[in-house]
C-alpha cells in the first residue's frame, strides 16, 4: 500500500528530500532553541503530518521577504517551511496566473476555513477606498477582511505589512497602512523587518504546527523570542562601545577595525530585533552591522524612514555597562585656579612630610632589653 503525502511524518518527508536523520536534529534543535521550545519539542516536531494550510497575500511592498525567504544560502530553511505548510496561494510563486490561480485561493479557503494560516506582505492602502492596489478586481482591504477574517492565524510578514513601512513613509500618498492597523477580528503576529529574517517565520510555524499556539507576544504582536532585546544588546561591538571606541566618518581607522557605529547613526539601542544573533540566509555576517554600515531599525515605526538615517538616537533604556565611563575621555585644560589650588595641596602635603621626617631625626632610639638579665 503506498503512502500519501500526507500520510507521512515532517521527518519522513525531509528525508525523502535527502535530509539524514542527524542534520533534521541539528536544524530543528536550532530552531526550537530561538523559539523558545523544549527539547522534547523536537519529537513532537518530527511527527507532525498535517500540513496547514497557508494563504499568502502580496500588498504593496518589494516583494524583499518573499525574496530573502528563497535565497537562504543553505536549503534547509525554504524546504523546511514548505514541507512543514501547505502553500496553496502565493502570486509569486505560483507557475498558475489569473483565474487558475484565483480559484485555487478560493478552493483553499472554501476546504480549510478557520484553519489555514494568512501571511501578509505588504502595505494595505487606505485612501480614496483603497484603489491604489487592485488583485483580481479587488482592493487589498477587500482581500484581507476576507482571507484573513477567515484564517485561524494571521502573520504580517516585513515592516510594511506590520506599520506600513516604506509605503506609509510621509506624506504616504496612499494612505498605506500595516494589518494591526486596519484589522481587529483577531490578533495579528507581526514580524517586522526589511526584509524579515526568515528564521523568525520559521519560528512562528514550528510552534503552530506542533503545538497549534502562537509564540508569547510583545505590546505589539511580535514575537518576544525575536524581539525582546535591542540590536545593542548582542551587539559583536558592544564591547566597544563600552569602552568608548567609535568610528566618526566610514572609511576612518576606528571603522575599519570594527569599532562601534553609534556615532554613525546605528539604531541598534531602541530597535528591537534578533539580527544580531541569528544573521540573514545563514550567512555570518550577512547583516548590516556585519557589513560595516549602522543599523537602520526597520522593526521599529517610529524609527524607520522617520528619523534620518545617520542621526544618533538616545538610549533609553541604558543597562550596564553603558554607564562606564569610556576608557579614553577627552580632559580639558585645568583652570588657573585649579592649578593653584592643587599646588597649595602639594606644598602643604610636602610641609608635613618635612616636619615629620625632622621629629622622626631628633628623636630616641628604642631601648634595648637587657638582654643578661632575662637570661
Amino acid at each position: 500500500m503506498s503512502h500519501t503525502r500526507e500520510d507521512k511524518t515532517l521527518a519522513e518527508r525531509l528525508e525523502a528530500k535527502g535530509f539524514g536523520r542527524r542534520d533534521f536534529v541539528r536544524l530543528f534543535s536550532l530552531a526550537a532553541a530561538a523559539v523558545g521550545l523544549p527539547k522534547e519539542a523536537l519529537a513532537a516536531v518530527a511527527q507532525v503530518k498535517k500540513r496547514p494550510s497557508v494563504i499568502w497575500l502580496h500588498f504593496q511592498e518589494c516583494t524583499g521577504c518573499t525574496e530573502t525567504l528563497l535565497r537562504a544560502s543553505h536549503p534547509e530553511i525554504t524546504e523546511v517551511i514548505l514541507e512543514a505548510i501547505s502553500l496553496d496561494y502565493h502570486e509569486t510563486l505560483f507557475a498558475a496566473a489569473g483565474h487558475q490561480i484565483e480559484e485555487a485561493l478560493q478552493t483553499a479557503m472554501k476546504e480549510n476555513a478557520g484553519k489555514y494560516i494568512c501571511v501578509v506582505e505588504g502595505a494595505i492602502p487606505t485612501k480614496d477606498n483603497g484603489i491604489y492596489c487592485k488583485v483580481a478586481g479587488k482592493t487589498a482591504l477587500e482581500s484581507l477582511n476576507e482571507v484573513a477574517g477567515n484564517a485561524a492565524a494571521v502573520i504580517a510578514l516585513g515592516s510594511c505589512a506590520s506599520f506600513g513601512g516604506l509605503p506609509a513613509a510621509d506624506p504616504n500618498p496612499t494612505g498605506a497602512k500595516g494589518v494591526p492597523e486596519i484589522f481587529s477580528k483577531k490578533p495579528v503576529v507581526t514580524l517586522p523587518g526589511c526584509p524579515a529574517n526568515p528564521y523568525n517565520l520559521l519560528g512562528v510555524v514550528l510552534q503552530y504546527v506542533t503545538f497549534g499556539t502562537l509564540p508569547k507576544l510583545d505590546t505589539l504582536g511580535r514575537p518576544t523570542f525575536a524581539y525582546g532585546r535591542t540590536i545593542h544588546e548582542d551587539c559583536p561591538r558592544r564591547p566597544h562601545f563600552d569602552a568608548g571606541r567609535f568610528a566618526k566618518v566610514f572609511g576612518d581607522q576606528g571603522h575599519r577595525d570594527g569599532y562601534c557605529l553609534y556615532e554613525l547613526g546605528c539604531k541598534g539601542p531602541v530597535t528591537y530585533a534578533n539580527c544580531s544573533i541569528k544573521h540573514f540566509c545563514d550567512v555570518d555576517g550577512a547583516w548590516p552591522i556585519g557589513i560595516g554600515h549602522p543599523c537602520a531599525g526597520c522593526t521599529e515605526q517610529a524609527t524607520l524612514f522617520r528619523t534620518p538615517l545617520y542621526d544618533t538616537v538616545q538610549i533609553k533604556r541604558p543597562t550596564p555597562p553603558d554607564q562606564y565611563p569610556p576608557i579614553a575621555v577627552e580632559h580639558p585644560a585645568p583652570s588657573p585656579v585649579a592649578i593653584g589650588f592643587g599646588g597649595a595641596i602639594v606644598g602643604a602635603a610636602i610641609g608635613a612630610g618635612l616636619i615629620t621626617a625632622k621629629k622622626l631625626g631628633n628623636g630616641s632610639e628604642p631601648e634595648k632589653k637587657d638582654e643578661k638579665k632575662e637570661a
